[in-house]
């Protein structure tokens, strides 16, 4: 019975990108162990960008950063 945890950033992750995700993880399992699909779990949870760093910053700090270099609005 295999469980599979996603975690990623909450940026506005579609409701069909999480299937895609669901059904990639789920047939990874089918096709590398054998597993039924019927018993294999999937969680994804959404991880606030406050709350995820690299290196000795927030996702948060480095979105804007990108967004700046970009010459995009934050």
């Amino acid at each position: 019975m295999p469980y599979i945890n996603i975690q990623i950033t909450d940026e506005q992750v579609t409701k069909e990108q999480k299937q895609a995700l669901i059904a990639g993880a789920t047939q990874l399992m089918v096709d590398v162990l054998n597993k039924n699909p019927a018993t294999t779990f999937v969680i994804i949870n959404e991880i606030n960008t406050d709350n995820w760093g690299i290196g000795f910053d927030q996702v948060t700090e480095l979105r804007k950063a990108q967004a700046l270099a970009k010459g995009q609005k934050t």
